[in-house]
């Protein structure tokens, strides 16, 4: 079977995402209880689709485009430009372990999971 890529998200779309993060943001802002937090954590810091893992996903996939389709010889500013790529990516995937956090503070508070 062939393999259909997924339609790419609108401007519109990516805007409402970071919006929703703002929102959240805003929230922990209030110093809401820790207990209304943690559900709101647990997905957005999951080990397999959170925020870190899709994000660093996202950034290595740009850095793979830039190289692409960049100039050959790959100019040292585009060169460069890949490598904070890659890094960021890097950076960002290993937040992943924030999700084994937000399970201890819940074990820790009674929260259910």
């Amino acid at each position: 079977m062939p393999h259909h890529a997924p339609d790419a998200p609108t401007p519109d779309q990516v805007r409402q995402a970071t919006s929703t993060l703002a929102d959240l943001a805003a929230y922990l802002r209030t110093h809401p209880p820790l207990d209304d937090v943690l559900p709101l954590l647990a997905p957005l810091l999951d080990e397999d689709d959170g925020v870190p893992i899709l994000l660093g996903d996202a950034l290595r996939c740009t850095e793979h485009l830039v190289g692409q389709q960049a100039a050959f010889p790959v100019p040292d500013e585009t060169r460069l430009i890949m490598e904070a790529f890659r890094e960021a990516a890097q950076e960002v995937t290993d937040w992943h372990v924030l999700h084994w956090d937000v399970q201890r503070l819940r074990r820790h508070t009674g929260a259910p999971e």
